[in-house]
């Protein structure tokens, strides 16, 4: 199977490289896809240098379409059979990529999401944890679920479950909808324990509050619609 890995990215010239070196290190056949929403820190000069080792496909947004509108520009060009997306910060380490893939392959399902709540409470702030669990329950209330961790950024599925899907979303609450839409498409989603480790604002999380209650809506949104 090919793997695309699809990376959106904004200001994250630190890291980035750093990313990318840990995702080619993963022993799997795959494509890289790196989507910048118009860094202005150097992260697109850090992403022409890596460009240009063959093996990187760069996109260059003209501007900032958020997390989601990113995500949807990498799956409109991704050609591998299946696909995960990859934050460009440090939190999770892409070497769980073969993990992640194994249900996949062994053909009990075609979407697997990476939990951070299958081991424990990860070493989240207060109002992350807690904002993840209402999400959480929301969705597992109203469409019958048992997730434990929606929001990961860990999504992986066969290219093929989110072919011809309409999305509505270009911020962070795209997870959400990819989620909610995979659930009512009939997928049956599958989920693995992940390692963790959070980074603090100080170190650029782009995470706010509010994103929280945009994902409370449009899960209750999308049951409405349904």
């Amino acid at each position: 199977m090919k793997l695309s890995v699809i990376i959106p990215v904004y200001n994250e010239v630190a890291t980035l490289a750093t990313v990318i070196a840990a995702v080619r290190a993963v022993p799997v056949d795959k494509e890289i896809i790196v989507v910048d929403g118009n860094s202005d820190d150097g992260t697109r000069e850090v992403l022409a240098q890596e460009e240009q080792r063959g093996d990187v496909r760069a996109i260059y947004q003209p501007g900032r379409n958020g997390r989601g509108g990113a995500l949807r520009e990498g799956l409109a060009v991704a050609t591998g059979d299946v696909v995960v997306f990859q934050d460009a910060d440090l939190e999770l380490d892409p070497a769980c990529f073969p993990v992640l893939l194994a249900p996949i392959e062994r053909g009990e399902t075609d979407v697997v999401f990476g939990s951070r709540f299958l081991r424990g409470r990860p070493p989240m702030t207060f109002l992350q944890y807690w904002g993840n669990r209402a999400v959480n329950a929301a969705l597992n209330l109203l469409w019958g679920t048992q997730l434990t961790d929606v929001e990961t950024c860990y999504q992986m599925f066969r290219r093929e479950a989110v072919a011809g899907m309409p999305f509505d979303r270009t911020d962070m609450s795209f997870t959400v909808e990819l989620a909610v839409r995979l659930i009512r498409a009939g997928h049956r989603i599958v989920e693995v324990p992940i390692a963790y480790t959070p980074r603090s604002r100080a170190e650029g999380k782009k995470l706010y509050w509010a994103d929280g209650f945009v994902s409370l809506w449009v899960v209750l949104k999308y049951r409405l619609r349904s």
